[in-house]
């Protein structure tokens, strides 16, 4: 139903020929203009052993005229990379450039859009949008007149008393567009702006402001968009700069889309572009590996610096491993997206799990389980708690913390100790996560147990444990 829904709305928007018309002729005064411009820029946060890199290198240019996309997978800088762009990062060294000015500070030509709307809850609609410019010193008569403007541009006309709580997400995420573009900024920066919305909502807002940027009335000169949507990159950007993130944030590849808009999701073109960047994007790619991405590791050699756990709920790879199974043990990965009305990148983390799990493999564009990975799918609750057991202790961090359990006489550990080891590799945010699904696949692996008042994690001594530690 919901897919029938997005094609027609697909549909409606691609029959509007005249905006298609618009596309053709449409020019900005002085496209091509060099805006912004990093160079060799490098970012790294303090860490409990020194300095933790997130961005290396990263040489990257964008024109009036253009939309620029920074896709990658979690982790790979692409938030910190648009924060360093917009000023309000400072970087470790290397340069970020403003019309050939080098930044001291937030950057004059930038405007930002932020994934959780960031409304003040206490002021309405139109003291919202306003704030920009109140903060630029704008006369009030001027600035009302002004927000009025970029509240009907944005379709929230009659919403102007209105405050944040009355709105839906959608609504507020309109407001935030408002606030940027009334204050008419050479560059509109957007940090996952539609990932919060639910997906008619966002496809309806992305729609809309694409037919704006097209008709030439939107009020900024290029647009520079962080993502993790594949087809969001592709359906948006006139360009797609990739980002790796091993052992730190670098650019692996840059696509130039090509396509005329509106675009057809179900052209050819736009499907091979699609699976281009998809194999960039997990480095399984051509011949050889991909520019930027580490050669896979051994198993031997794998640890919890160089090999983090992928963001995966056991439900969550349980329940893709079944399906697969039931598709007989091998499934396309687009496909396989497209039935679950996800989009790839959404099941990429799940795939890498059953893949460090040993319980699949992928080969090309397919996943494929291992005879371990359709065992486990087919076994009942505690068959396959076994089997994850013995499987989990090679993932490095399940790992880790299982033998140092053992190796203290009482058999617990406080969580500090795991979050210090970690620091040293890790943001903080970063190791929360590994820390959580760790926790996670220990608990269901009845490994460890973690008691979340001390933050203290002890040895599970039961019989699927003593079993792996015989094994």
């Amino acid at each position: 139903m919901v897919l029938n829904i997005l094609r027609n709305l697909r549909a409606d928007r691609a029959a509007r020929a005249g905006l298609a018309h618009l596309t053709a002729e449409r020019s900005r005064p002085a496209d091509g203009e060099l805006l912004l411009e990093t160079v060799g820029l490098t970012k790294s946060y303090a860490g409990a052993d020194g300095e933790l890199p997130v961005l290396s290198g990263i040489d990257l240019q964008v024109r009036a005229g253009e939309v620029v996309a920074l896709l990658g997978k979690s982790g790979s800088g692409k938030s910190t990379l648009l924060r360093c762009m917009a000023g309000l990062l400072p970087v470790s060294s290397g340069t970020v450039t403003y019309k050939n000015t080098p930044l001291t500070g937030a950057n004059p030509g930038t405007a930002m859009v932020f994934q959780t709307f960031a409304l003040l809850p206490w002021l309405t609609v139109q003291q919202n949008v306003e704030l920009g410019l109140e903060a630029k010193g704008v006369p009030a008569a001027e600035r009302a007149d002004a927000a009025r403007h970029a509240i009907d541009l944005i379709g929230l006309d009659g919403f102007e008393s209105a405050y944040p709580k009355e709105l839906s997400g959608g609504m507020r995420q309109r407001v935030g567009f408002a606030r940027a573009l009334v204050v008419e900024p050479d560059v509109l920066m957007m940090d996952e702006p539609f990932s919060a919305l639910d997906v008619l909502t966002a496809e309806n807002l992305r729609g809309e402001l694409m037919e704006l940027w097209e008709s030439g009335q939107f009020p900024t000169r290029a647009i520079v968009l962080v993502t993790h949507n594949i087809e969001e990159a592709v359906l948006m950007a006139d360009r797609i700069v990739v980002l790796g993130a091993r052992p730190y944030g670098t650019i692996r590849e840059v696509f130039e889309v090509g396509l005329d808009r509106p675009r057809d999701r179900n052209s050819a073109a736009f499907e091979d572009l699609i699976d281009r960047v998809y194999r960039t994007m997990t480095g399984r790619h051509k011949e050889g590996r991909t520019p930027g991405r580490a050669e896979p590791i051994e198993l031997e050699k794998r640890t919890a610096a160089n090999t983090p756990l992928p963001t995966a709920s056991v439900d969550g790879l349980s329940g893709l491993a079944e399906m697969i199974a039931h598709s007989g043990g091998r499934a396309d990965l687009a496909d396989l997206a497209d039935d679950l009305g996800l989009e790839i990148d959404d099941i990429l983390p799940l795939v890498d799990a059953l893949d460090l799990l040993g319980f699949a493999a992928v080969h090309g564009d397919d996943l494929l389980l291992t005879d371990t990975g359709s065992e486990f799918a087919g076994a009942d609750v505690q068959k396959s708690k076994s089997i994850f057991a013995q499987a989990a202790v090679n993932a490095p961090l399940v790992r880790l913390i299982t033998s140092s359990l053992r190796q203290n006489p009482d058999g617990t550990l406080r969580a500090g100790f795991f979050r210090d080891v970690l620091a040293h590799h890790f943001t903080s945010e970063q190791v929360t996560r590994q820390l959580e699904t760790a926790t996670d696949w220990g608990r269901y692996a009845e490994l460890y147990s973690y008691d979340a008042e001390p933050q203290e994690y002890r040895l599970d001594e039961n019989d699927t444990a003593r079993a792996v530690r015989r094994g």
